[in-house]
């Protein structure tokens, strides 16, 4: 997977990397920072941080002994344009969006 809009719904998929990137909405955080809440090892979630690095939604650096996260909002862009195309789902109706959308991977199942 390659595509840039399908590394960002992929990694938005999972509700763990959604609640990271709404921590990282206040600031840039250290890894063991972001870690702190949940109720999984360091290495588990080193992988959420992975993915969403590589889908481009945060990016990460070493500050001396630590590495840092931060969020990359711009990343978010050509999901958000790829969303206002279907004019008729309102932003705070995210409902509908998710039926359709499970319509469609269901389609895409069927052999």
């Amino acid at each position: 997977m390659t595509d840039p809009l399908d590394l960002a719904f992929a990694a938005l998929s999972d509700a763990t990397r959604r609640r990271i990137l709404t921590m990282l909405l206040e600031d840039d955080m250290a890894v063991t920072d972001v870690a702190e809440p949940f109720e999984m090892s360091l290495a588990a979630i080193s992988k959420h941080l992975a993915i969403l690095t590589r889908a481009g939604l945060i990016s990460q650096e070493k500050r001396g002994r630590v590495k840092w996260c931060k969020l990359e909002p711009d990343a978010l862009r050509a999901a958000s344009v790829w969303m206002q195309g279907f004019g008729q789902f309102e932003p705070i109706n995210l409902d509908a969006f998710e039926r359709f959308l499970e319509s469609e991977l269901s389609e895409d199942r069927l052999p």
